[in-house]
């Protein structure tokens, strides 16, 4: 090509760390949708069991709290397996 300013060819555009990296945002946006959904969900049946005993709100409370706590140890399991993604593999 002389003369002619022209743009290299890249071979091989998606190499193994933007593809490990891919994995670790798919796999911490998919283990973190679960939890979300359902500590939404917790949320909303607890106000509706409020509203409908108010006096039972300690039992209500602990039990949403205990609940969550399970279910937001899902998500932090989808963040140390993103983490060993993106440094182990």
């Amino acid at each position: 090509m002389s003369g002619v300013a022209g743009a290299q060819e890249v071979d091989n555009v998606f190499t193994a760390d933007s593809n490990k990296f891919l994995a670790a945002g798919i796999a911490m946006g998919l283990g973190a949708f679960g939890p979300a959904i359902g500590i939404g969900y917790l949320g909303g049946k607890a106000m509706e069991a409020l509203g409908r005993n108010p006096e039972a709100a300690g039992p209500i409370q602990t039990n949403m709290i205990l609940a969550i706590a399970f279910a937001e140890a899902i998500g932090i399991y989808a963040l140390v397996v993103a983490i060993l993604i993106g440094f182990v593999f």
